[in-house]
């Protein structure tokens, strides 16, 4: 198709037109505001209390910087401003795109001006947009790339990646197969098949306005080119085509289509939508329009993984692949590792059965029947109701991968025999091979997505499986899947750190009941010194220990004649709790030196003091972490020892620095939870909750205490 620059008429829903017209900001009412900004907010259709909102906005947090190196005008300021008050009381008119021109700012060149921080709604919008745009785009580049390797004349012309991708492929075949044969190239023109657009017969035609719309029918063998091209799973893209693409050509009225569809028509169809959503037009990728063109140089790069076992010259270069690329390599490489495995149960596995004392492979099986069935229903209900046939195959990839390192594990390790029977142990193994397969069809670029919901605790909640379960089988799968990527290594290791801050410190988390446990029966093991705390943990804990260890009382199955119990159970009851604590100690001390050394290094003095309260309050004031973040205790342990020690450091100080660390989050400190349904900020937290709890430890560390309350508190503070 020619390329030719197309303008596209902002239309406006006449809805509450009065009523909105009404608010609208004029000079009158704001004389106390500069004229050009009130300017600029008649031009952004703002009401009344957005503009006054922005300008609180403007003096508060923008106003008093340093303008001489900030690299925006005062009216992308203001822009932003007002965007920001919009989202927040849920009055934009304009869609992104059209704020994005008035403003005369480019999607692509992120405000660096930290409105971001100033409310998670708008962060959260912020992101939804971010994610949007960069699988839009990746969409975009491929469709260009596709495109020329199909035409014979170059074009000029739910955002889940993957998904979007595989949408794409259908879209090719729908318009290639409608293409004359002249346009395209090999081997796109072979693979059309002449019968995929025979015209009606003379009886369908008779009957055609009684009869049902008959569903679209596939070119299979187009479709399996466009996947080989581009090296996607065809059993996958026949799927969403059948369940989701048909759906949605029988709802535009395009299913019974014998030709191109008119553009005008899908023109308007997709302007509906986009005024609907508000968000960035995406026909602009197709003028090359600078709000939504990409830097020639920030075009995104990932690298592949490195194979492993490759010596000398076989070592291979990374080479830089588009997200889209780099998807479709995960993925078909985790197939090529799942190639001998089968999603039922081997026959090492079934002999492994039958030598226990009661033989489990009837209850394993029910049990991935059930969690099959629930998973396929709560997939299909994040990505689309007609996904549910994608939502099978991709559980069926996750259950190869369950009895793959089931297998494994049971060849490293000879496990008890009741092991088998462990509920819990079975549903997390599943529940980690299956988040292993969601991670790879979601990818790097959506970790962070707020509109992709199949991310990282997506599975917990599917499964109802208490987090501080799922840890104890991570790092076993870990070492018993060889095979699996070091980025995927690193993704369970992330998972583990957000299970370890928050996750397991939920308002019912089991982690609880083990703490009291542990309690009652006095103290544990000593506390590593802090020099240790920098080093990596080394232990021999199987899964086995972790599951089997520790048990309620209450849920202990008796001991028989046949099994009696084993010598040292009362050390073996803590390996699970023990070993949580462990890695939770490391986390928490690298976390405060790295928040530390951004703003205490000229009182080195500190840092052991500050451990010593951290340390402390995890230990023998748990319950402060119930629905709480690890970090949240970080920060408030350190302006607590800095108040008592006079050193003048400022909680905005401390939350400023906190921003800077890699994986955090501005809720962490402006949404900490009061008590039961009340949230503040966190340094509302720290004079209600904080420092009530430990006004008595915290006043020992004053300068006239210190000496002899910290040799104590090093020497006796016990761990779990």
């Amino acid at each position: 198709l020619p390329k030719k620059k197309k303008t596209y008429t902002i239309c406006h829903s006449p809805n509450n037109v009065f009523t909105h017209v009404c608010q609208l900001c004029c000079f009158t009412r704001h004389k106390d505001k500069e004229p050009e900004f009130v300017s600029l907010s008649e031009e952004l259709q703002a009401t009344n209390p957005i503009c006054d909102h922005a300008w609180r906005i403007w003096e508060r947090e923008i106003r008093s910087m340093d303008k001489a190196n900030m690299p925006y005008s005062n009216r992308q300021q203001w822009g932003a401003c007002l965007f920001v008050a919009g989202m927040e009381l849920d009055g934009l008119s304009l869609t992104f795109t059209q704020f994005l021109k008035v403003v005369g700012l480019s999607l692509v060149r992120k405000m660096d001006v930290n409105v971001d921080t100033i409310s998670p709604k708008v962060n959260i919008a912020l992101k939804r947009l971010e994610n949007k745009y960069d699988v839009t785009l990746a969409l975009y580049q491929r469709f260009v790339k596709t495109c020329e390797k199909i035409s014979a004349e170059p074009d000029k012309m739910e955002d889940d990646l993957v998904i979007a991708f595989q949408l794409l492929l259908c879209v090719l075949e729908f318009f290639t197969k409608r293409f004359a044969p002249s346009l395209l190239l090999s081997p796109y023109k072979s693979a059309v098949s002449s019968s995929t657009l025979s015209p009606p017969t003379r009886t369908s035609r008779r009957n055609q306005g009684k009869a049902k719309t008959r569903p679209p029918e596939m070119d299979v063998q187009l479709l399996e080119t466009l996947c080989k091209e581009s090296d996607c799973s065809v059993d996958e893209v026949k799927n969403v085509y059948q369940m989701t693409f048909c759906a949605f050509l029988d709802s535009v009225g395009l299913s019974g289509l014998q030709g191109l569809p008119p553009l005008e028509t899908l023109s308007k169809q997709y302007e509906e939508l986009y005024h609907k959503n508000k968000d960035f037009d995406a026909r602009l990728f197709l003028v090359d329009d600078e709000t939504l063109s990409p830097s020639k140089t920030k075009v995104s790069k990932v690298e592949m993984t490195p194979r492993k076992n490759l010596s000398g010259d076989d070592v291979a270069i990374p080479v830089p692949q588009t997200p889209i690329r780099a998807a479709m390599n995960s993925i078909h490489q985790l197939r090529v590792d799942l190639t001998s495995a089968s999603d039922q149960p081997s026959s090492n596995l079934l002999a492994y059965y039958k030598n226990c004392t009661v033989d489990p492979s009837e209850e394993i099986r029910k049990r991935v029947e059930e969690l099959g069935q629930v998973f396929v229903e709560r997939f299909a209900q994040a990505v689309g109701q007609h996904c549910e046939g994608l939502g099978r195959k991709r559980f069926n990839l996750g259950a190869q991968l369950y009895y793959k390192v089931m297998e494994s594990m049971l060849k490293s390790v000879s496990l008890n025999k009741t092991f088998n029977h462990i509920i819990t142990f079975h549903t997390s193994l599943l529940a980690c091979a299956l988040e292993v397969v969601m991670a790879t069809y979601v990818g790097k670029w959506s970790s962070d997505s707020v509109e992709t919901d199949l991310c990282f605790p997506w599975i917990l909640d599917v499964f109802q499986l208490p987090a501080f379960d799922f840890y104890k089988v991570i790092e076993s799968f870990i070492k018993a899947e060889p095979t699996l990527k070091h980025d995927m290594m690193k993704h369970l290791e992330q998972c583990e750190h957000v299970i370890m801050e928050s996750l397991a410190w939920k308002m019912d988390s089991p982690l609880f009941d083990l703490l009291k446990q542990s309690r009652e029966e006095g103290p544990g093991e000593q506390a590593e010194p802090p020099a240790t705390l920098n080093q990596p943990l080394h232990h021999n804990h199987t899964a086995a220990d972790l599951y089997l260890s520790p048990v309620r009382p209450s849920r202990q199955p008796p001991a028989t004649e046949s099994e009696p119990p084993a010598p040292g159970t009362k050390a073996l009851r803590s390996n699970s709790l023990s070993l949580f604590y462990k890695k939770l100690y490391r986390m928490a001390y690298l976390r405060l030196k790295t928040l530390f050394s951004h703003l205490l290094t000229s009182h080195p003095e500190l840092e052991p003091i500050i451990w010593t309260l951290l340390q402390h309050t995890l230990q023998n004031e748990y319950e402060l972490m119930r629905d709480r973040h690890l970090d949240q205790l970080i920060m408030s342990a350190m302006y607590a020892i800095c108040k008592v020690k006079n050193v003048d450091l400022r909680f905005k100080t401390i939350v400023t620095a906190y921003k800077e660390m890699p994986n955090t989050n501005q809720e962490t400190f402006k949404r900490v939870l009061i008590r039961e349904g009340q949230y503040d900020s966190i340094i509302v937290f720290y004079n209600l909750v904080f420092m009530q709890k430990l006004k008595t430890n915290i006043l020992q560390y004053s300068n006239h205490h210190t000496s002899s309350c910290l040799c104590r508190v090093f020497f006796f503070f016990r761990s779990f």
